[in-house]
């Protein structure tokens, strides 16, 4: 696996990955995005998000808002490490990154655990 850092070819899989129905209810805003919404965040904030590939496929994404951490895995290589791989990799280049992680997201709790990762329930 690798992160590398985003580029306008991997903002539509963002977008997609964001709005799973696999993934949607793990983020406490759960907006519809659109193509043109999605495209003027990434022109806003695409310098702090990174995406993760696997055999040179994107298997997710990761980014840092404020030093707050959004990572979201492909939810068919989820249970696989990639969201490990992300959260140790963004660690090094955020070390004072925290997470705001929903109360009942428990996925994303054990693996902040499971990284030493900080973060807050909301």
């Amino acid at each position: 696996m690798e992160l590398i850092p985003i580029t306008p070819e991997y903002y539509e899989f963002v977008r997609r990955l964001r709005t799973h129905s696999d993934n949607r209810d793990g983020f406490i805003l759960q907006a519809d995005i659109t193509i043109q919404q999605q495209l003027e965040y990434m022109n806003k904030y695409s310098k702090n998000y990174y995406i993760c590939l696997a055999s040179l496929a994107p298997v997710g994404y990761i980014g840092v808002i404020d030093n707050d951490i959004r990572v979201c895995t492909h939810p068919d290589h989820k249970g696989k490490g990639v969201g490990k791989f992300m959260l140790d990799q963004i660690s090094s280049i955020f070390p004072d990154a925290a997470g705001k992680i929903k109360k009942d997201n428990i996925a994303s709790q054990k693996l902040f655990d499971k990284c030493k990762v900080p973060y807050t329930i909301i």
